[in-house]
């Protein structure tokens, strides 16, 4: 903290008269505490990509929001703490640092989401960086067909939303820097009018990033329904730590709503984020298949209605044979996504039994056959029934 002081000397040079350093032990141990456990906070997150070596299952558009809001809330507290931390030319190191604390702490949140997103970059799954298209070339004497690999919707969206974070992180720094470099300090320790503007400008735009970040990447999971290369521990972590900020600045007097219901609105996305989580880890556990969609070796499946079957076509086809009717890029094991398919199946199969659309299959005595009834009879009525084939439709399309 720092309490402005008048020049004893104002033909003096040096900034000694005006930085008289305040000692908060608390504040400077709270702030301590809160840079150590945001640094910890990350950790998980940036240890599961790399060990994974994967960033399959984030959206490109959260870290996009997120990078540019933590940005500009960096930047935007620099441009309001310019003149505290001129002063570090006069004072100790440690009452430089205890000063610019506030400033150290945005910046890390800064490092360390910029870190994911480096991360998500380096570590991109590279079969799905690129998608085969079919070309017809015209040549002599006939006409043959080409695959051409060409740059997947989502990989492109990737690299656009890259060049639009280092854009904005050269446009927000570079103005920054002019507007303190050319605007005179006010004698009364009061900021400026522009500077004002544009750290308030800063400031407002941090809010709003951070409070719509979270709605690209809940749709991405949603539609994924697979916990990719997101950190369960970090949400575990964070979650509870963004209510505490706000319970604290709830707490704090000459405080409104206006000063937490940004913290308030991340927290509770990024909670519904690790609920969402939380239920698909659930479902990739009964299905056998691990955080990005690949069947696990040691599962024991043969206790699911089709394991039996998911076994046998496993055995049935090797490594280095193509399974009939399946088609698979060269990155791709045709039989782990044989299997994989038949897990699907088994999934939406037991969510129309459950829908009350289909039952189990089983034996009956048929006059004049020794056979079975079909594998999937329809509840109330025979198999090509209008009433059972309605309601086995609606339960399909209504999950």
């Amino acid at each position: 903290m720092l309490r402005p002081e008048p020049a004893l000397d104002h033909n003096s040079s040096t900034m000694s008269g005006t930085c008289v350093p305040h000692h908060d032990w608390f504040n400077a141990l709270l702030t301590f505490g809160l840079c150590c456990g945001l640094v910890i906070s990350y950790l998980p997150q940036h240890f599961r990509i790399i060990h994974a070596k994967s960033s399959e299952g984030f959206s490109p558009v959260f870290l996009l929001l997120g990078t540019t809001s933590a940005a500009s809330g960096m930047f935007n507290m620099i441009t309001l703490q310019a003149q505290i931390v001129k002063c570090c030319r006069v004072v100790s190191f440690g009452s430089c640092v205890e000063m610019t604390a506030g400033i150290v702490q945005v910046g890390l949140q800064w490092v360390c989401f910029s870190i994911v997103f480096v991360l998500y970059m380096i570590y991109y799954p590279p079969h799905l960086k690129y998608v085969d298209l079919d070309v017809d070339e015209s040549g002599e004497p006939h006409l043959r067909h080409v695959k051409e690999p060409i740059k997947s919707e989502e990989w492109r969206l990737s690299i656009v939303v890259t060049w639009i974070a280092i854009a904005h992180l050269a446009f927000v720094s570079l103005t920054t820097l002019y507007l303190l470099a050319t605007t005179t300090p006010s004698p009364t320790n009061s900021l400026p009018p522009n500077i004002s503007a544009w750290a308030t400008f800063l400031g407002v735009s941090s809010a709003l990033l951070a409070t719509i970040q979270y709605a690209p990447q809940l749709l991405h999971t949603y539609r994924m329904k697979l916990v990719g290369a997101l950190s369960i521990p970090m949400m575990l972590i964070q979650t509870p730590g963004g209510l505490l900020m706000v319970t604290s600045i709830v707490l704090r007097p000459g405080t409104n709503w206006t000063s937490w219901i940004t913290f308030a609105v991340a927290a509770v996305l990024q909670g519904c984020l690790l609920v969402m989580c939380i239920m698909w880890k659930f479902r990739q556990d009964r299905l056998g298949i691990d955080d990005f969609g690949n069947p696990i070796e040691d599962s024991d499946i043969s206790q699911t209605p089709f394991g039996s079957a998911v076994q046998q076509s496993a055995e049935t086809y090797h490594d280095n044979e193509a399974v009939p009717g399946l088609v698979t890029t060269s990155s791709e094991n045709p039989v782990a996504v044989r299997v994989a398919l038949a897990r699907a199946l088994e999934s939406a199969t037991e969510a129309d039994m459950r829908a009350g659309g289909v039952v189990p299959a089983r034996e009956a005595d048929v006059a004049g056959a020794g056979e079975e009834t079909p594998l999937l009879a329809r509840r109330g009525t025979s198999a090509s029934g209008k009433d059972g084939e309605g309601r086995g439709w609606s339960a399909w399309f209504g999950r």
